[in-house]
């Protein structure tokens, strides 16, 4: 018996829809969001700004290549806002999020979602960055399904490391194929921007990377990937 998931897919694709995955920093938003959000919350409660030297070792590592970008990223999470509650990121993320996708978006990347709405097709946000705000924006945006980076908790309150798998990369290509299996029968489509997108983007049925840089527009060119300029 096919799943409700299953038959939902089947009809999306037998009308047409397509499956559409998006990146968010530098493909939606201009810059990292993640400093921004961090930093925001930390000028509102100066305090917390004595926690940062505790990812120097997080980053020594990384620098010595002992550690990945993950570890990095729950250090500083952790070293920034650990012990923090639920309700206090929750009321930032809704002062956060408005600002950023009023400012800080591109007016294209706008536009093709849009377009992609009105199509008709499934849009999923895929992103790095933390479960903190990812998922509100998807929702202001519109978007069907928010995979991003999940963190682990105490309860209530914020833990800070990663739980799971850092949401780049060889996770990132990992994430797409299952979204390929769920979604059987669906054209796929990805929006993307830096050179660790280009696995997952080759493996969509229609590619682009967003605002690349010359190396990694050759890289694309290569794989068949199509260049585009957001603004």
């Amino acid at each position: 018996m096919s799943s409700p998931q299953t038959t939902a897919s089947e009809e999306a694709a037998a009308s047409g829809a397509q499956l559409v995955v998006f990146d968010l920093d530098g493909t939606i938003t201009r810059h990292d969001t993640l400093v921004p959000y961090v930093f925001g919350f930390l000028w509102r409660r100066p305090w917390r700004f004595a926690g940062l030297p505790r990812v120097l070792p997080a980053l020594l590592r990384f620098l010595l290549r002992r550690a990945g970008l993950g570890e990095v990223k729950g250090a500083f999470i952790r070293s920034t806002l650990g012990g923090c509650t639920r309700a206090e990121l929750q009321a930032w993320t809704e002062r956060f999020v408005p600002r950023l996708l009023e400012r800080g978006v591109f007016a294209h990347a706008l536009e093709a979602i849009a377009q992609h709405r009105r199509d008709g097709d499934r849009l999923v946000l895929m992103s790095a960055s933390p479960e903190l705000y990812v998922p509100e924006i998807a929702r202001r945006l519109g978007f069907d399904e928010c995979i991003c980076t999940r963190l682990r908790w105490n309860g209530d309150r914020l833990h800070g490391e990663l739980d799971g798998e850092n949401c780049r990369g060889d996770e990132k290509t990992r994430c797409f194929r299952l979204l390929r299996e769920r979604h059987t029968g669906m054209r796929t489509v990805a929006y993307a921007n830096g050179p660790s997108d280009l696995d997952h983007l080759e493996l969509a049925d229609r590619a682009v990377l967003v605002n690349g840089e010359a190396w990694t527009r050759v890289k694309a060119s290569e794989r068949g990937i199509q260049c585009a300029d957001w603004r």
